[in-house]
């Protein structure tokens, strides 16, 4: 039994009364993912509420699992994981490549410099408000100030990342020693925030303001009207061509997060050498296999959501729970009024600007892929919008990218000491 358990995982006894682990390798990891993937699927398909306020499927089945695995973990019974880091690195990266294949010329000028200026205004308001929001509040609760920015546009806007890049940064600058476990904590809940409060933003604002899609307005892969046909040979020659880009993607990468102040993710490299392809290609008049990238696309957009929902360890946020949970119910609540009152407005008041508010939330609270993944619930329900999909997630997170670890360097700086 031992020697069979042996290839599922390892298997680590517990000592000295501690909980003893189970780690699954990479391959039955996978299994448990395509269970969340199926699981989820079915339960929003059963669900009229769900699918009405778009809560996007993996976030509903992830979230589920996770419990489950954290009552394992309290009740001292087993603590599962799962080897999961590389394949959710490649699902995220080879997601945001396809992503930056969508960034053509046409559709840049079709949606207008004026919305992508107003796309970095919002990001850029948003952001100094939540840090701002942070820090008043955790004045009022007796929060030292630099967890308070953990707490908020760290963790929130910036993610797991830039909260854990932050941590040390702002030990250094005074904060306790558990700035870091704070601002992971926080950055977890803000995925599980984003994920959640995204749809409903965007199915009120439909609702209220009596919104449609336009029927016109379509997929780059179906816009001849007919349903796109896959073929094996081309889906071989566009996989390989989305692991080489990602590769061109590398020493993208790694000149952006060479710039002093700035903290990049890896998928950043692999937006912007996805674009760069893309308009060479079109460029030199060669072939584009869009309905085979918008497959590899939507495939590990799916993957990713359903690896992250179901390996965050709720057990995790225990410890740091009370004072933060105060700062990040505030922080929902400045994001969803954003997203109501500012965002919609500053996005032209029609059906994409509710479809990118529901993207705004996602990475407001969380990340990129969530903010992708709430567009997706929403599209999925109420219609397509071609620019909200391809321009908006991308171009708000760079943006993102670039003020936030600015913004907080700067505002992090008159609390030191």
């Amino acid at each position: 039994m031992n020697h069979l358990i042996s290839y599922l995982g390892t298997f680590t006894p517990g000592a000295n009364g501690s909980v003893s682990t189970f780690q699954f390798e990479y391959l039955t990891s996978l299994g448990f993912a395509a269970l969340v993937i199926f699981a989820g699927r079915a339960i929003v398909r059963r669900s009229r509420i769900l699918r009405k306020f778009a809560i996007p499927a993996p976030v509903v089945s992830g979230l589920l699992f996770s419990i489950v695995i954290a009552v394992f973990k309290g009740t001292g019974v087993l603590a599962i994981s799962f080897d999961t880091k590389v394949v959710q690195d490649l699902c995220q990266n080879l997601f945001f490549l396809c992503v930056g294949f969508g960034f053509s010329l046409k559709l840049l000028r079709r949606a207008g410099g004026r919305l992508c200026a107003r796309i970095a205004i919002g990001a850029c308001l948003l952001i100094t408000l939540q840090d701002i929001v942070g820090v008043l509040i955790g004045n009022v609760i007796g929060l030292h100030p630099l967890l308070a920015l953990q707490c908020s546009s760290s963790a929130m806007s910036g993610g797991v990342g830039t909260a854990s890049a932050f941590g040390p940064i702002f030990i250094d600058l005074g904060a306790p020693e558990s700035a870091t476990t704070v601002g992971v904590a926080a950055g977890t809940m803000g995925n599980i925030m984003g994920s959640l409060i995204g749809g409903p933003v965007a199915a009120f604002l439909i609702s209220r303001h009596g919104l449609k899609a336009d029927p016109n307005d379509k997929p780059e892969s179906a816009a001849s009207g007919a349903a796109p046909a896959l073929s094996n040979d081309r889906m071989v020659s566009t996989f390989a061509l989305c692991l080489l880009t990602a590769a061109i993607g590398m020493p993208i990468y790694a000149l952006l997060d060479s710039i002093p102040t700035l903290e990049m993710p890896k998928f950043i490299g692999c937006l912007f050498a996805g674009a760069i392809a893309r308009n060479v290609i079109e460029a030199r008049g060669m072939e584009f296999h869009t309905a085979e990238v918008d497959a590899i696309e939507h495939m590990f957009l799916e993957l990713y959501l359903a690896l992250v929902l179901m390996t965050i360890d709720i057990t995790a946020l225990a410890p740091v729970a009370g004072q933060m949970s105060v700062i990040l119910l505030a922080q929902a609540i400045l994001m969803a009024l954003f997203g109501i009152f500012v965002s919609f407005n500053l996005f032209g008041r029609d059906y994409g600007a509710a479809v990118m508010t529901a993207g705004n939330c996602g990475w407001g609270c969380g990340s990129g892929p969530n903010a992708v993944a709430n567009e997706k619930a929403v599209m999925d329900q109420y219609g397509w919008h071609n620019v909200a999909w391809v321009l908006y997630p991308s171009f708000a997170v760079i943006i993102d990218d670039i003020y936030n670890p600015i913004f907080l360097s700067i505002f992090g700086s008159f609390f030191a000491g």
